[in-house]
């Protein structure tokens, strides 16, 4: 009896060391389904056939219909790094920023990601990235890291900005050489070179500025903190406050087609809408989104992307927002 029950002991060994070790069938296709729902977004790039999102814990997000299904890009050296801005070069070239000095770059559209630089050790973020065209690109974030890379991002040197450690949150500008940088405690800095000289401009406003937008060589918008819109209408030497009636914090935006504004959203799914010359249009919400911290326009509709990311209840997808709708 002895030897019979040491046998099916032996066997039943066998057969769970045989079944571990053995090829597993991969998992069903429903179990590898993207949840962009559960995933905090802090960028968003409208391609033209794709959209692509990026967030929390290195999460990089693609969609190839607009916005209503996601798929995960391939990403060679994932960090679960948050990441904070994405940008394109060009129709394939792509370069996303995050924590931890990560910078990551593709030349597929975003399907496949290389990692360019990562920084662990000194652990502190990128806020934002901005490319006038070609291959000159900058980088930015917190304590006044300002990196340039003139190989279209596969290779970062660092810049000193006169600044005192100040975070940078957000840059624009065009190919005439205008280009500004916004960041804590009202701090602007302005440049008529592509930045071979930077002036910082006199402070008009002691919060943070988390955006800044170009609409045209003069007009200029920016925002942040207790929901402060700023314009200017002399590239920077005068600016006046829009009043938007609420007081909470704006962290993204978009621009609208045919230079017909933007639209900023923020905390507490706020939407503020600018025409072409930074005027006040609406102010509205959408509701049950959270917090907003990007945005952008696919087709006519208004993609945005926050704390729950791009998809939102059961209606699918945000895109199915139209703008018009949005911003009336």
């Amino acid at each position: 009896m002895r030897s019979v029950i040491g046998y099916v002991v032996c066997l039943v060994v066998a057969l769970t060391i045989g079944y571990t070790f053995s090829p597993k069938t991969p998992p069903q296709a429903e179990l590898l389904v993207t949840h962009p729902d559960r995933v905090q977004i802090n960028g968003l790039l409208n391609l033209g056939s794709r959209v692509v999102a990026v967030g929390e814990r290195g999460s990089i997000l693609l969609s190839d219909d607009q916005g209503v299904s996601w798929q995960p890009a391939s990403v060679a050296t994932q960090r679960n790094a948050t990441l904070t801005a994405v940008i394109a070069l060009d129709d394939k070239r792509l370069l996303t920023v995050g924590h931890d000095g990560w910078i990551l770059r593709s030349e597929d559209a975003g399907s496949s990601w290389q990692e360019i630089r990562h920084d662990s050790d000194l652990g502190e973020p990128l806020l934002g990235v901005w490319s006038g065209g070609g291959d000159s690109v900058m980088a930015f974030g917190s304590f006044g890291k300002f990196y340039q890379s003139l190989d279209a991002g596969k290779t970062w040197s660092p810049q000193a900005l006169d600044i005192d450690s100040a975070h940078l949150n957000g840059m624009a500008g065009g190919n005439d050489g205008r280009r500004m940088l916004v960041g804590e405690q009202g701090l602007v800095l302005r440049t008529t070179d592509g930045g071979k000289h930077w002036q910082t401009l006199p402070a008009f406003y002691s919060g943070s500025l988390f955006g800044i937008v170009r609409l045209s060589a003069s007009n200029w918008v920016t925002y942040g903190m207790r929901g402060h819109v700023f314009v200017s209408h002399d590239f920077g030497e005068t600016w006046t406050q829009i009043k938007v009636g609420n007081q909470l914090p704006l962290y993204g935006h978009a621009l609208l087609p045919d230079q017909s504004g933007l639209v900023i959203v923020g905390a507490g799914s706020s939407v503020v809408r600018l025409d072409a010359k930074g005027e006040l249009v609406g102010v509205g919400r959408l509701a049950g989104l959270g917090t907003l911290t990007s945005a952008t326009v696919v087709g006519s509709r208004l993609l945005v992307g926050g704390e729950r990311g791009v998809l939102q209840g059961s209606g699918g997808s945000v895109a199915a927002l139209v703008t018009t709708q949005v911003t009336q």
